[in-house]
């Protein structure tokens, strides 16, 4: 496990329940400043995702948001990562999947999530850290 992965794993994984309703979703994503939630169950097993996105788009099938729950809404299909992944391999999935988030999941539980912005932050930190590489090895 990468330190990157290690980081992510240890800060918070906000996440709801299938029958939590759109407006508790809602308010866990304002109040966290987050784009998307994990839907899991009680085992901590993750059964969808919500991004904001599923939201904006279920607002304008329904243009309700009074009796909609989480399984409702959520995309059931989730790709997740295992600990053991790469920044490029997040990368790839993310670009091929037209996604921003990805759970972190050992043994079917869940860890951590990581988003888009996780990556382009550790995309950062690498161009740095050869930057300053190779200001050391021209300086010397």
């Amino acid at each position: 496990m990468t330190a990157f992965i290690k980081s992510l794993i240890k800060r918070p994984c906000y996440k709801v329940s299938s029958s939590s309703t759109l407006v508790e979703v809602i308010e866990v994503l304002s109040r966290h400043n987050i784009g998307a939630v994990l839907v899991v169950d009680e085992t901590n097993s993750v059964e969808g995702i919500i991004s904001e996105r599923d939201i904006v788009r279920r607002l304008l099938i329904d243009q309700i948001v009074n009796g909609l729950v989480a399984s409702d809404i959520m995309t059931k299909n989730v790709i997740s990562v295992t600990p053991n992944v790469s920044s490029s391999e997040i990368m790839k999935l993310m670009t091929e999947n037209k996604c921003r988030h990805l759970p972190i999941v050992s043994n079917g539980q869940l860890l951590g999530v990581v988003s888009i912005g996780d990556v382009v932050k550790r995309l950062l930190e690498k161009y740095d850290q050869e930057l300053e590489q190779m200001r050391t090895f021209i300086n010397a």
